[in-house]
């Protein structure tokens, strides 16, 4: 599968939106909310598209200092086990080793399985929960994060994996 990753537009929002209801229900964020973060200068958002030009997921992070939070990644569901949020995690990455972030955090659904095994794979590390976290349902959310991206551990296990994603999914 081919996918181009590049940086949100507003343009996006309305398809964006439409993936976020469909991954996270009711309790979802709004077009607004997107749009705010658009204009954040502490956030990065991007946009996955097929080959077809169709926004099949997105993701975002804020930059702070020397520590990234990744505030949500999403894919369509027609396009989930694809390796769409590998490829959007591993852009995120690459961007933190671009502008000097050492860290990266997130907050994850204790019932999200995929999502917490993706992110093992890449280095996060359960080192909290939130209870109550999501106001949805009064779930609990892991507290994820990477040790220093720049030790040799993490950089040695992302170049593998990263190379493994390469060799399975092309992205522009």
């Amino acid at each position: 599968m081919d996918i181009k990753i590049q940086h949100m537009q507003k343009s996006d929002v309305d398809s964006v939106v439409e993936i976020e209801a469909r991954a996270y229900g009711d309790h979802h964020w709004s077009k607004e909310s997107f749009l705010n973060e658009l204009s954040n200068d502490l956030a990065r958002y991007y946009a996955a598209f097929n080959n077809d030009g169709n926004l099949v997921g997105y993701a975002g992070c804020w930059q702070i200092l020397e520590e990234v939070h990744i505030t949500n990644i999403a894919v369509s569901p027609d396009f989930r086990r694809h390796k769409v949020g590998e490829a959007l995690l591993k852009r995120i990455i690459d961007d933190c080793y671009e502008n000097k972030a050492k860290y990266i955090t997130l907050e994850v659904r204790v019932s999200n399985n995929a999502a917490i095994n993706l992110y093992e794979k890449y280095g996060f590390k359960s080192l909290g929960t939130r209870k109550g976290y999501y106001q949805n349902n009064n779930e609990d959310a892991l507290i994820m994060w990477t040790e220093n991206i720049f030790y040799d551990k993490f950089k040695l296990n992302y170049e593998k994996i990263s190379s493994e994603l390469e060799g399975k999914i092309n992205v522009k």
